[in-house]
């Protein structure tokens, strides 16, 4: 089957991005290379197409009613202009998907879900649709950006006249950008860094014009390596690697998006018999002491006595500390701040410890 290609694909071949198949779609994992991306990101700005991303609409007079009966945050404490963290879990408590809230206004709702999980997605809510609520897939007609970094605020402020500095973290506003009418505007963003996502339809400009004027205003092309690399660094979850269908938001350290409290939602009951019975494992970030020991996913973690206590689900380098960074799933007797662990790393056991993302200091 061909690979699916984003707005933007002709821009990421003419500046000789490397390219790869990624959830269906072909997207480029990196261009100058991923350390220079890296610290674009960090230090100014760096600018992501992530138009692979799914996007749902929400409407009806019982919309609201709908989101909350599939997502495990609270949504009815959002105001139109404002987003949420929140997971959609299966009866038996695992994870479908982790994604992005957005109320558009007061009966027409935005849900941003990962790539490899639309069909999924959509095919979920849908089944527990029993109200007054229209579900839409728009993912195949957005254009997503997401403009990262310190110098970020200011390089976007050049095309809008939308007051960007007047908008919170995670919250958004919907106005002109570059001659383009309702752009959806949200500081959010998977880095850790300032900046914003810009949602438009493709159709509502030109999606490459769009591309080169931010890139000629300095924003550094980023691909998905550095993505994953800036991610890791705040120590967010990545579906598929650290939460999936056979894990549950609290073991994954998502209890703080958990509202049991809310009322009746998909996966509810099993959340709740899970916290009463005691959490038998955790999701923990982990630092090896030897700065050239490099996690990776799947390796096993042990105690200090040897004994198998979990496995890493994602692991690399720290391009900031120049440290190995990892998370994983460990045995709960062993997920506290400061304990000492192994990583087996090529059949050795090298030692590490439990640390609290994220990995680097926030700005």
């Amino acid at each position: 089957m061909s690979l699916l290609k984003t707005p933007f694909h002709a821009a990421h071949v003419r500046a000789g991005a490397k390219m790869t198949g990624f959830a269906g779609c072909e997207m480029p994992v990196q261009y100058a290379g991923i350390l220079k991306e890296h610290a674009a990101v960090r230090g100014n700005v760096g600018l992501f197409d992530v138009s692979h991303m799914g996007e749902f609409l929400v409407e009806g007079p019982q919309a609201l009613d709908l989101v909350q009966a599939v997502t495990i945050n609270d949504a009815s404490v959002l105001t139109p202009g404002r987003a949420q963290y929140s997971a959609l879990c299966h009866g038996h408590g695992g994870i479908v998907d982790d994604l992005l809230v957005y109320r558009l206004s007061e009966d027409r709702w935005m849900l941003v879900v990962n790539a490899s999980n639309i069909a999924k997605d959509f095919e979920h809510i849908r089944s527990h649709n029993r109200f007054d609520a229209r579900l839409t897939d728009i993912s195949a007609h957005t254009c997503l950006l997401a403009v990262q970094g310190p110098a970020a605020p200011a390089l976007l402020q050049r095309f809008t006249d939308v007051v960007l500095a007047d908008i919170p973290y995670y919250h958004f506003r919907t106005g002109r950008f570059m001659g383009m009418e309702d752009v959806v505007l949200s500081a959010t963003g998977y880095t850790g860094e300032a900046g914003f996502e810009l949602y438009f339809p493709a159709s509502a400009g030109d999606p490459i014009a769009v591309w080169d004027a931010l890139v000629a205003a300095g924003a550094e092309p980023c691909g998905l390596g550095a993505r994953d690399a800036l991610r890791l660094e705040m120590g967010f979850a990545l579906y598929g690697n650290d939460i999936d269908d056979g894990t549950h938001p609290l073991e994954a350290g998502l209890g703080w998006i958990t509202k049991l409290q809310k009322g009746p939602f998909v996966g509810r009951e099993a959340l709740v018999a899970a916290k009463e019975a005691g959490i038998a494992r955790k999701l923990v970030g982990f630092v090896t002491e030897e700065a050239r020991a490099i996690p990776r996913p799947g390796y096993a973690l042990q105690a200090e006595d040897g004994t198998d206590i979990g496995t890493v689900t994602s692991g690399g380098p720290s391009v900031t500390t120049g440290t190995g960074i990892g998370l994983g799933y460990v045995a709960a007797a062993h997920a506290a701040e400061g304990t000492a662990i192994r990583v087996v790393i090529r059949n050795q056991a090298v030692p590490a410890r439990v640390v609290k993302p994220p990995f680097i200091k926030k700005r």
